[in-house]
């Protein structure tokens, strides 16, 4: 049995995707169902609890649907001997902003906690990112009424997801903002372009499908619908509402001369994702490894010491291609300038 919520049945046809670290907040997801479209919880990184506490105080804020993305657990792709090379690396960076390099643990960001806490909460729709749950997780989720989405970033991943049991796809374009949802934590990320890619899974899969990566405009959004996808996934285009989560400094860096590109790199996390390019990545990119979530806690405490510096030289700032395009203002006036509603 299918979730009892279909994304097809959207006001607005676009999801403010969930961006971990910060941006999502219960504000942002709430505004975001609020406006007519729907809005997602973050998981990644937070305890059960936090998580439980955030759906509770979205759900304080709406009455409309809501989404809660979880990290799919994979193996890590780095050795400890890679990873200490990079500690090695990274040394004039604590010296530098005054921290202890963090220490470099896998875990499985408390993955079956926080898919007991989602049956228990039973947010409208769960996506998964960086993989899938086993089948028969899959079959609690929907037996529970929620609504599962695989996000997908090749046409061979679109099949396991489907085979697996999804009710739907959300399809990632190279030109996304932070992680890229490569199931294959070892695997430099697919660079067939959104267009193409979205055509490959429309006419090979028959569940709806929805359109992510790069997407910013009016415009954008318009050209997945024509397409066939069902709903338009955006991320850097709220990522300065009033109701996001963003910092100071990467609100600022997004709206900065100073910089001019994103890039894709793992030099933050261990994982491949795309953010501006900054002198942490144009020092380091060559010399990170992946392993992910390791690299991730070992820059953590740089990064964190360069937000709160004001200084977006040496954290993450995660922004997808059509950044420069992302406007201020409210989650509702955003959305009026994305798509009419319906």
């Amino acid at each position: 049995m299918m979730g009892t919520f279909d994304i097809r049945g959207l006001r607005r046809p676009v999801i403010v995707a969930p961006m971990a670290g910060g941006p999502s907040t219960p504000e942002l997801a709430a505004a975001g169902s609020n406006a007519g479209g729907l809005g997602f919880l973050a998981a990644g990184y937070l305890t059960a609890d936090a998580l439980a506490e955030r759906v509770a105080a979205a759900r304080d804020l709406t009455s409309e649907p809501l989404g809660v993305n979880l990290f799919a657990p994979q193996p890590s792709a780095g050795t400890s001997e890679q990873i200490l090379a990079y500690a090695d690396a990274l040394a004039g960076e604590a010296r530098r902003y005054g921290v202890a390099l963090g220490e470099p643990s896998y875990d499985d960001d408390a993955w079956a906690a926080k898919l007991d806490a989602v049956l228990d909460l039973r947010p409208e729709v769960v996506s998964f990112t960086f993989g899938l749950p086993s089948g028969p997780e899959i079959a609690r989720l929907r037996s529970a009424g929620v609504t599962t989405v695989g996000t997908v970033t090749t046409l061979d991943e679109a099949w396991l997801a489907v085979n697996r049991g999804v009710d739907a796809l959300a399809v990632q374009g190279p030109g996304a903002g932070g992680h890229r949802g490569t199931f294959d934590p070892g695997a430099s990320p697919g660079t067939q372009s959104l267009d193409h890619l979205l055509a490959d899974v429309l006419s090979a899969v028959d569940v709806p499908v929805v359109a992510a990566g790069g997407l910013i405009g009016a415009d954008d959004v318009a050209g997945v619908l024509a397409a066939g996808a069902v709903a338009a996934q955006l991320g850097t285009a709220f990522l300065l509402a009033d109701e996001s989560g963003s910092s100071p400094v990467h609100r600022a860096a997004l709206q900065s001369r100073e910089f001019t590109e994103t890039v894709v790199t793992r030099a933050f996390s261990g994982r491949y994702a795309r953010g501006l390019r900054n002198r942490f990545i144009v020092d380091h990119d060559g010399q990170a490894p992946l392993g992910y979530p390791e690299i991730h806690y070992l820059t953590s405490p740089v990064r964190k010491a360069s937000v709160a510096a004001g200084d977006p030289q040496a954290t993450n700032v995660w922004a997808g291609t059509g950044w420069r395009r992302a406007r201020n203002g409210s989650v509702a006036e955003i959305m009026e300038g994305l798509t009419p509603d319906r």
